[in-house]
């Protein structure tokens, strides 16, 4: 059995498109909108095409019209964005973000999953990179033998005892240094992280035409480019 596992969309269309990895069941972790140019086509790709579901906090802060709670320096660019999502999103394309679990237990095969979008003790929320000790913790809150988290945008597999802790990495906002799409594939009980290039100028064209104000479109075309302001 083939799985692959996607986060952090964030309405970058122009990322998922060209997604060829042939899988059994497509998982996704959360974060479909904001920050991207075309959120409603990002949320119907995933629901015609993704099988497991998490909620992120840009889904959460769309669906029930809140703050997402980002940082400082990205506060702005998710303001001017999540205005934008809300106001071109359909009503049952919010009811569907607000509906998305929070979490997920599962099993494939001889594998069990926990699924959430940043971590089980603060699931829309909690930061929490690759080299922390506090993954630890976390995993004592859950039985699975495999934890998977997006959220950093930082792709990454942990072993921790006879347990792992996966994340993706972002589809659309990648925090490599580079602009490569990342997701990962579990296939009969091994993990691999894989990215891909897609044409970043086309998402940049996208953004520009939205003619958000100047610094933030200029923050949005950073981040796409390099992953990181």
């Amino acid at each position: 059995m083939k799985i692959a596992i996607i986060s952090d969309l964030h309405g970058n269309y122009e990322a998922l498109r060209p997604l060829r990895e042939n899988y059994d069941e497509l998982w996704v972790l959360g974060d479909l909108v904001n920050y991207g140019p075309e959120p409603g086509e990002v949320v119907d790709f995933v629901r015609a095409n993704s099988s497991v579901i998490v909620r992120g906090n840009h889904d959460h802060s769309i669906g029930y019209d809140v703050d997402p709670r980002c940082g400082t320096r990205y506060q702005k660019m998710a303001d001017v964005t999540r205005r934008y999502s809300a106001s071109v999103l359909k009503k049952d394309q919010k009811e569907f973000l607000r509906q998305l679990p929070l979490k997920l237990e599962l099993k494939r095969q001889d594998t069990s999953f926990y699924l959430c979008h940043a971590k089980p003790s603060d699931p829309l929320y909690g930061y929490c990179p690759e080299e922390s000790e506090e993954w630890v913790k976390e995993l004592g809150q859950v039985k699975a033998d495999v934890l998977l988290v997006g959220h950093t945008h930082t792709p990454f597999v942990r072993q921790i005892g006879n347990r792992v802790v996966v994340n993706p990495g972002s589809l659309g906002q990648p925090k490599t240094g580079k602009s490569d799409a990342c997701y990962a594939v579990w296939e009969d009980g091994s993990f691999s992280l894989k990215s891909f290039p897609y044409t970043v100028a086309e998402a940049i064209r996208r953004l520009k035409a939205l003619q958000f104000p100047q610094e933030v479109e200029k923050d949005l075309i950073t981040v796409l480019q390099t992953g990181s302001v």
